[in-house]
């Protein structure tokens, strides 16, 4: 299953064919973002830790979901645009895709089974049914900017809630762990 990851494929998000392969051996911080959500400014320390680690061998891929209340409704090129111009994100970037439901991606359908619960998701799940949502499924995806690490032996090591930012010290030392470890 580990290196299954690198076998399915993907788009970035100029259109271009590929599949994680490429990143064999890094670590990988997979999150699905979006563009009009309350958590969106997460995409700075995204691009924070990503310039942080990178020379170390983090690798910070992002997806963009429509997943959630519409929050992503641009086409690639728009998210694209809207990152660059608003966040100066330089981590990748892939097309959009849904990370939940029918039309999962194979991709999030290989995350979530491999690590079916979300490190500090309860209280952000509360949050939603504040808001009036109520997600029933204890393993899908919760909302956007929720992550997911992956070892550079392309196993699926950890994943945290939307709400676990990028400059969290869960998510920081679960990342450093895997850094220190040999490819």
């Amino acid at each position: 299953m580990a290196n299954a990851l690198y076998d399915i494929p993907l788009k970035q998000i100029d259109g271009s064919e590929t599949s994680l392969a490429s990143y064999r051996g890094k670590v990988l911080l997979v999150v699905n973002v979006a563009s009009k959500c309350g958590l969106t400014p997460q995409y700075s320390a995204l691009e924070s830790l990503y310039q942080d680690k990178q020379a170390k061998g983090l690798e910070v891929l992002g997806f963009p979901a429509n997943n959630f209340k519409g929050q992503e409704p641009g086409s690639d090129s728009e998210i694209a645009s809207f990152c660059s111009t608003n966040y100066d994100v330089h981590f990748p970037l892939f097309s959009k895709i849904s990370v939940l439901g029918e039309d999962q991606h194979p991709l999030y359908a290989q995350l979530t089974e491999a690590v079916p619960a979300a490190t500090g998701e309860g209280p952000f799940r509360e949050r939603l049914k504040g808001y009036g949502i109520n997600p029933t499924s204890q393993t899908d995806v919760l909302w956007n900017f929720e992550k997911f690490l992956v070892g550079r032996n392309g196993e699926v090591v950890g994943r945290f809630s939307p709400d676990v930012t990028a400059d969290d010290p869960r998510l920081v030392a679960a990342i450093d762990a895997e850094l220190a470890k040999a490819a």
